[in-house]
């Protein structure tokens, strides 16, 4: 996946900072906002593993700082439950101009419960999904307990949370209050998934089962077992991308690119809106040619020059090893590898033309294994009869028609 910095503004013009994680062979078919848990960041381990594991399913994901944590502007001190779900709505804006809306939208624990009423809100969200989210945003005060009665007195209090100090004042909790989600739930009309761990001993899983009793259909509940509540193991993480991209796929519109039915060896078909972008079959396998980004492309797969060389790789490969275990030869391994160019003719019949040149394949082999000299040289013979390296270097003729 490709990963791009970018920042934005939130309603009260602090610069909020977050990672866009981008497919690297696509163009995403839908776009997602991730909201991180009280005081946590972008950075946390759920956020980023998932994020890069739905990115590899080919949507586009926002992660960001809420407002005074992170790298965002803007301070903690001063935010409250109202903001974040403000600065959710700022992030969809900044999708929606630069690329395109949000349709899906994930919140760990707290961010949860922000992505909950933030969904209300965007008519381009289809579909959300809480993980280890409480059912009351004021549970946010069980983190807390010993530092209310101190925050009622004063007006506000240093709590630590996560062995990090952070400064809550009394319009925090005052805010928080005001949001109750239960009642919320029941007129949310976008499909809801709900997925929690039965060992979380920060969220307790009786709030997933509170959350899935008060939402309306389509909602599901996966469990996930065995994981702790920040999600910190990578697997863990990425086996929940993998499970809200297959669900979300059902909710979502996820264009698909027809390769036309052929009884051709290959089929390429290109659409006019894909540039370069170019979708091919072979056989029973599916895949993308396109063209660097200087050229105009997208780089979403090789050149067609890159697929030539790499017919040219691999049949110089599979030719040896058949023949050096024809021969029961110790070859272990073997890599071809080839360069492509258009060099001048060094002899022609036009030579007094300055600008004549000629396609050039640069082929460099390395062998392994306990080889002599002998073996060594008869298969580099043995490369120049491999079958594309013969049509290659032989005449060839291209027949076109339409059809």
């Amino acid at each position: 996946m490709k990963t791009e910095k970018v920042n934005f503004k939130n309603k009260s013009g602090d610069d909020l900072s977050g990672y866009l994680e981008l497919p690297f062979n696509q163009d995403p078919h839908n776009f997602v906002l991730f909201a991180h848990c009280f005081t946590c960041n972008k950075n946390f381990f759920a956020a980023k593993n998932i994020s890069r594991t739905l990115a590899q399913n080919g949507y586009g994901v926002l992660r960001f700082d809420f407002t005074g944590l992170g790298e965002s502007e803007g301070e903690f001190s001063e935010s409250n439950f109202s903001g974040n779900i403000q600065d959710l709505l700022a992030a969809a804006t900044y999708l929606k101009k630069e690329f395109k809306a949000p349709s899906l939208l994930i919140g760990h624990s707290l961010g949860g419960a922000a992505v909950l009423f933030a969904a209300k809100e965007l008519k381009s969200v289809k579909a959300v999904t809480t993980i280890a989210a409480p059912s009351t945003t004021a549970h946010v005060q069980h983190l807390i307990e010993n530092n209310i009665k101190e925050i009622e007195k004063n007006g506000e209090a240093q709590v630590n949370i996560g062995g990090r100090s952070f400064k809550i004042k009394k319009q925090f909790l005052d805010d928080i209050a005001k949001h109750e989600l239960k009642p919320y739930l029941a007129d949310l009309k976008k499909s809801l998934l709900i997925m929690h761990s039965p060992q979380d001993n920060i969220v307790s899983i009786k709030n997933a089962e509170e959350l899935y009793i008060a939402a309306r259909h389509p909602k599901s509940f996966i469990s996930l077992d065995g994981a702790e509540h920040l999600l910190a193991a990578k697997g863990d993480a990425s086996y929940a991308g993998n499970v809200i991209a297959t669900w979300a796929a059902r909710y979502l519109e996820i264009p698909k690119k027809e390769i036309p039915e052929s009884n051709a060896d290959v089929v390429a078909g290109l659409e006019k809106e894909d540039a370069f972008t170019t979708n091919m079959k072979a056989g029973n396998h599916t895949f993308l040619a396109d063209e660097p980004i200087s050229a105009g492309g997208k780089d979403y797969g090789p050149t067609p020059y890159q697929f030539l060389s790499s017919g040219l790789a691999s049949c110089t490969s599979m030719t040896l090893q058949m023949y050096a275990k024809r021969k029961k030869w110790p070859l272990e391994n073997v890599e071809t590898h080839v360069y492509y160019s258009r060099e001048h003719h060094e002899d022609c019949e036009n030579c007094e033309e300055k600008t004549s040149k000629i396609d050039t394949f640069r082929r460099e082999i390395k062998l392994f294994g306990d080889l002599d000299e002998k073996q060594k040289q008869r298969l580099l013979e043995i490369a120049d009869r491999c079958p594309v390296h013969k049509s290659l270097a032989s005449e060839t003729k291209i027949k076109t028609k339409l059809i």
